[in-house]
């Protein structure tokens, strides 16, 4: 099966065309149509229920992000910002769950930089076991890479990408860091002379600065960390995801990883699953690293350690030379927090990938989508505007809910009616 274009014609979507964005609500739930996978195992275990509880959510409005801006519905930004599929669990619940175009439950969407969480969790729980140690330096683990940028280099420098390693993630350049490894692992064509393979790149980098200062979004971080999870561990990324993660969430579906041309995962952004899948995830991490399907994938030391960040890793997000309006925010642990304190964390990756959980209102959100460019600031925050809004709403609700057994004064307000 082929990608259409606007006249209704098969496409053949191959290396050379597949992020072009007449292709990408198509390409990204076909991966492994044209590039190498490996299947990241559910293992045997149960199917985690996901019981249902549908609710209108389309009509809650959502606030003006400017002075003078009217409200707009939940629908209207999901119309509006090339959603394939979306989601909603309050308290395990699916209060919502949209899927468009050709995108159903059974859909696996690549996940693009969210898999970064997946790979950090993965790091997490080897630090759990004591298999990991996020203080040692990469070297500990890798020797080879002594006498590269990353020497020096801590675990801890890599969760929180607060490595000294000189990388562009400048998406719009075809020769920036971010587009030479992709023509590495053979996702892009070959336009500058350059290491094949994801490990081989990866040796090529270089320090520009102090390993441990300011926080800066670079993909070979999260690349970097599942090659040490690898060599830790003694296994490949799918295997051991599918060991520590995947089989222990009640998944319904195998994920699916990218692969380079020696069988290396993609770790920075090649993951692939569903809609309903990324949910139990996301549940996993609001319920402190506990699944739905009562294993514990995270201790609750880990995740406590994660919602506080270190010292100052506020600081260091504050300094950072990039861009992510998101003041007061930081980053831990391959997770997202946007606002001051930690109520709402986030897995986040280009094109509109986005896990949201919010925990005062005990919610977790997924939205998986094909933004035309990769990064547009706009549909994000419109995005995470929809999700705040459902979340306050809710948290109305319940704090205005009669205790069990108290006479109910009349019927709660659902969101948006």
């Amino acid at each position: 099966m082929d990608a259409m274009d606007q006249q209704g014609n098969a496409v053949m979507v191959d290396v050379t065309n597949w992020k072009q964005p007449q292709n990408l609500h198509w390409s990204f739930q076909h991966m492994a149509d044209f590039l190498p996978t490996a299947p990241i195992a559910r293992g045997s275990g149960p199917v985690a229920e996901l019981p249902a509880a549908h609710r209108d959510l389309d009509s809650v409005l959502v606030p003006g992000t400017v002075p003078g801006q009217a409200p707009v519905s939940v629908g209207a930004v999901m119309a509006s910002t090339n959603t394939d599929g979306w989601m909603l669990l309050h308290r395990g619940q699916v209060l919502t769950e949209q899927y468009f175009g050709q995108m159903n439950a059974d859909s696996v969407h690549l996940l693009m930089s969210v898999s970064k969480s997946l790979i950090g969790v993965v790091a997490g729980a080897l630090c759990d076991a004591g298999t990991l140690d996020a203080d040692a330096q990469l070297t500990d683990y890798l020797p080879e890479l002594e006498g590269t940028g990353y020497a020096g280099a801590t675990i801890r420098h890599l969760l929180d990408m607060r490595s000294g390693i000189n990388f562009s993630e400048n998406y719009l350049d075809a020769l920036s860091g971010i587009r030479l490894l992709e023509q590495a692992i053979g996702w892009a064509p070959t336009l500058a002379p350059g290491p094949t393979g994801m490990y081989p790149f990866l040796k090529t980098l270089q320090r520009k600065t102090a390993h441990g200062g300011f926080f800066e979004y670079r993909s070979c971080e999260t690349d970097m960390l599942g090659w040490v999870c690898e060599a830790a561990a003694g296994q490949p990324m799918a295997q051991l995801m599918s060991a520590v993660l995947w089989g222990k969430i009640g998944a319904e579906a195998d994920a699916v990883l990218d692969i380079d041309q020696f069988g290396t995962g993609t770790f920075d952004g090649g993951i692939s699953a569903s809609l309903r899948d990324m949910a139990r995830f996301g549940s996993m991490l609001l319920n402190d690293g506990l699944s739905l399907s009562g294993q514990r994938v995270l201790s609750s030391t880990w995740m406590a350690e994660t919602l506080a960040g270190a010292p100052d890793s506020r600081d260091a997000f504050a300094t950072s030379p990039g861009d992510y309006r998101m003041p007061g925010g930081m980053y831990r642990n391959q997770l997202w927090f946007p606002y001051p304190g930690n109520d709402v964390f986030l897995c986040m990756g280009i094109h509109g990938q986005l896990v949201y959980i919010n925990r005062p209102a005990e919610a977790v959100a997924v939205k998986l989508s094909s933004w035309p460019l990769p990064q547009e600031p706009a549909k994000l925050f419109a995005t995470l505007g929809a999700f705040d809004a459902i979340a306050a709403a809710l948290l109305v609700e319940t704090s205005t809910a009669p205790e069990p057994g108290a006479a109910a004064a009349g019927p709660a307000t659902a969101p948006g009616q």
